[in-house]
């Protein structure tokens, strides 16, 4: 009888403490995630660029963090052309001491540029453009700034100037 009673009380109760271990284990994850990323805003003399980039990143501990980011961008120029770029990246960040970053960061983007045919004939073009970034940086809080470099830049197709690029992150 003894052994009835123990069996049905541990039948009736692990889902309990599954329960219980489930919600410690999702709350601890859910602790150690951090949302950023940046904004950006560009205009001038016919000109308007707007950019919006959400991340997310889980911290394993406070040295590594790996997450998640998407990319979208929007570019006129009046009378010359408009462009089109959204894509993702998987981002890694390494803090070996507390205030110096080292980053990479692997981004995949669609590119559509369509072209005014009076000014520039027949380059409209759609592709997919993909970018490795090594970085290091300054952390003060919860921003990080400094300089990364794309390992795979193609000055024929990037939506980048140049191959090195400063950044700013900020994680909350």
């Amino acid at each position: 009888m003894r052994d009835l009673f123990l069996t049905l009380v541990c039948c009736f109760s692990l889902p309990f403490m599954q329960a219980q271990i489930t919600n410690a284990s999702q709350s601890s994850f859910w602790n150690n995630v951090q949302f950023g990323g940046g904004v950006g805003l560009s205009f001038g003399d016919g000109f308007f660029s707007g950019s919006l980039a959400p991340a997310a990143v889980y911290r394993f501990n406070p040295t590594v963090s790996a997450g998640v980011g998407l990319n979208a961008i929007y570019s006129k120029q009046k009378n010359v052309f408009k462009s089109t770029v959204l894509g993702g990246s998987l981002i890694g960040l390494f803090n070996p001491v507390n205030q110096f970053q080292i980053s990479t960061e692997f981004e995949q983007l669609y590119v559509d540029r369509n072209f005014d045919e009076r000014f520039v004939s027949n380059v409209d073009d759609s592709y997919w453009y993909p970018a490795l970034f090594l970085g290091v940086g300054y952390i003060s809080n919860n921003i990080a700034f400094g300089i990364r470099y794309d390992l795979l830049y193609n000055e024929n197709k990037s939506i980048y100037n140049n191959a090195w690029m400063p950044f700013v992150r900020v994680f909350f």
